[in-house]
C-alpha cells in the first residue's frame, strides 16, 4: 500500500488498516505529484456512470455515493444501491509503476514488533528506524486512551 502522507486520525487510521492492510510505505505529496500522481477525484455516481472517461483520467476517478445522499437516490439505479465514500482517505494515485530511492520514504507502517524484527536490517538502516511506525503500538494507544478515538 502506498500513502501520500495521509491526515488520518484516531479510528479512521485503524479502520483503514483493518480494511486494507497494516503494511504501508508513505511518501510526500510533492514527490508523488512529480512522478505524475495526484489526488483522486471523487465524482457523484450519477455523473461518473454517464462519462466515457479517458483511460489516463479514469485512473484518478472514483465514484462518490455517500450514505447521507437523499432517500430519492437510495435506489439500485446507481452502483446497485451501494454506498461509496472514500473521501476521508484523501487518496492519491500514480497511474504507472513508481520507482523511488529509500531516501524518499517518509514512513513505513508494520503490524507488529515481530514484523519490525524480521524486516531486513540493511533496509531499516537505509530508511531510518525512526521512520517505522507499528500498528501494534497505535492500537494500544487507542485501547488505553479511547478518548483519542475522535469518531467514537
Amino acid at each position: 500500500m502506498l500513502f501520500a502522507l495521509p491526515n488520518a486520525r484516531g479510528q479512521v487510521c485503524l479502520d483503514h488498516a483493518n480494511q486494507y492492510s497494516s503494511f504501508a510505505v508513505g511518501f510526500n505529496k510533492p514527490l508523488i505529484f512529480a512522478a505524475g500522481g495526484g489526488p483522486v477525484y471523487y465524482v457523484r455516481a450519477d455523473h461518473w456512470e454517464k462519462q466515457d472517461w479517458d483511460p489516463h483520467v479514469k485512473t484518478f476517478v472514483t465514484p462518490f455515493w455517500p450514505g447521507y445522499r437523499p432517500r430519492t437516490l437510495r435506489t439500485d439505479e446507481h452502483l446497485g444501491g451501494k454506498t461509496i465514500d472514500y473521501s476521508h482517505e484523501r487518496e492519491w494515485r500514480i497511474p504507472h509503476d513508481f520507482t523511488f530511492g529509500l531516501d524518499a520514504v517518509e514512513f513505513v507502517i508494520l503490524p507488529t514488533y515481530k514484523d519490525m524484527a524480521e524486516f531486513p536490517q540493511e533496509l531499516k538502516d537505509a530508511i531510518g528506524r525512526e521512520k517505522f511506525l507499528l500498528m501494534e503500538v497505535y492500537r494500544n494507544v487507542e485501547r488505553l486512551w479511547p478518548v483519542h478515538n475522535l469518531d467514537a
